[in-house]
């Protein structure tokens, strides 16, 4: 019965709400993590065994080897920011487009899904392409929370649209297969990036001042702009080929994605010593962030598996949760919870352990849990108060456009993301569907 696993589970909680008061506290997430796992795994057990999980638990987790993937698709995001070759996608976008109601919106969003395949970053997608499409949209005279929303909302695609650094952590913690974790964002990525501009051609049909006219289009350009748009497509085509038809591992499709970009910026003579190096610091950068609060994580599972609060969740879900739904309830409380205090990496890293046992618990599939989870944390990017994107585009725009009007522009998109989110619960064979393939 329950009563037999409170004092695991009562120690788990404490656990949990420590490092929530840690981090209220301006405690860094990652050593908010340490802390609390150090001193758990000393209280239920001894000193020595803290400072042997502390000296080891490291070092595994870091040399995991598919680890290496974040670091080489982190580069091969930087480098794309850098030497701006994902912009011809925004571009080409605009030319086809922008006849259509909202058309300038319209093209951002598919300049976002194309970005975001690139680099693999919500934050670099969302900074990258408000610098590029914001100030047309509103030289455009469009409205100011559309303007902003949609490079905010679409920004987050670069969260589900592989390569995806959130999958490469998932996978890790969630022991499951990267390369069919990256295939199962493709198709509710592409399905989020459509639903958001069938939202934005509506409202824009309804309401037509939100998005006056654009007619100095150059249609003679359109083919030529199509044709600038060649690295995107093989840096996609080529990850996702190689991973599909397993010829490459994430790590290897990480790699071909960096020289490629490399290659193309030299071609195009975008490239130089100084964007090398800049891109490269930024990498490790980024790199280094990401590993230290992976790190606390992996440590706070361990003290979780250690005291035996897993063990507990586990048993809690057969007793308590009365089926999937339920469940996916309970982890859309807990993500929305937590993406209101800590950034997305944050999220994701605390929740998984705790919400891991439930699934495995209820035998769900983990893959499918993957694209839920990751697909919570791109709604936890644009929820206040935190909405780490909203303000990424603020940080872009300056004072011409308010915080408010931001998060206002950002509310439609979050219908939809609700709308897409309870499509996935309800049809898993969507997120599915690609990985089943191989």
């Amino acid at each position: 019965m329950i009563s037999e696993f409170a004092n695991e589970l009562t120690t788990g909680g404490v656990a949990l709400f420590a490092v929530l008061v840690l981090i209220a506290l301006r405690v860094p997430i990652a050593i908010a993590l340490l802390l609390v796992s150090f001193f758990g795994v000393y209280y239920v057990t001894d000193v020595n065994v803290a400072l042997a999980v502390i000296r080891t638990v490291p070092f595994e987790f870091s040399a995991h080897w598919s680890l290496s993937a974040i670091p080489m698709f982190t580069f091969m995001g930087t480098l794309a920011y850098h030497t701006g070759i994902s912009s011809s996608v925004f571009r080409a976008a605009r030319i086809w487009l922008a006849r259509l109601p909202g058309g300038l919106a319209v093209a951002t969003n598919i300049g976002c899904a194309g970005f975001a395949a690139a680099s693999g970053s919500s934050t670099a997608t969302a900074a990258s392409m408000g610098k590029i499409a914001i100030p047309e949209m509103l030289a455009a005279r469009y409205d100011k929370g559309l303007a902003t929303g949609v490079v905010a909302s679409a920004g987050t695609l670069g969260a589900l649209i592989p390569p995806s650094i959130l999958f490469v952590l998932y996978g890790v913690f969630a022991e499951v297969s990267i390369a069919k974790l990256f295939l199962a964002g493709i198709i509710p990525g592409l399905l989020t990036a459509a639903v958001f501009a069938s939202m934005i051609i509506l409202r824009c049909t309804l309401r037509p001042e939100l998005a006056p006219q654009i007619t100095d289009i150059d249609s003679s350009e359109k083919w030529r702009a199509m044709v600038d748009t060649w690295p995107v497509i093989l840096l996609v085509v080529g990850i996702t080929v190689g991973l599909y038809g397993g010829f490459v591992t994430p790590t290897e499709a990480g790699a071909y994605g960096s020289s490629v970009t490399i290659a193309v910026g030299l071609l195009q003579r975008r490239i130089s010593w100084p964007v090398l190096v800049e891109s490269l610091v930024d990498a490790a950068s980024t790199t280094a962030k990401i590993f230290i609060v992976a790190i606390g994580a992996a440590v706070f599972t361990k003290f979780l598996a250690i005291s035996g609060a897993a063990f507990g969740l586990g048993q809690v879900a057969q007793e308590y949760i009365a089926g999937p739904f339920a469940l996916f309830l309970v982890t859309t409380v807990f993500f929305l919870f937590l993406g209101m205090f800590l950034d997305p990496i944050g999220v994701m890293l605390i929740a998984i352990p705790v919400l891991l046992p439930f699934y495995e618990a209820a035998n769900l599939d983990l893959i499918w849990f993957g694209v839920i989870v990751v697909k919570l944390v791109e709604i936890g990017l644009l929820t206040p108060p935190v909405g780490f994107n909203v303000y990424v585009v603020k940080s872009v725009v300056g004072d011409d456009v308010s915080l408010g009007q931001i998060f206002r522009g950002v509310g439609w998109f979050l219908v939809c993301e609700a709308m897409v989110l309870m499509t996935l619960f309800s049809v898993p064979k969507i997120s599915l569907f690609l990985p089943g393939l191989q």
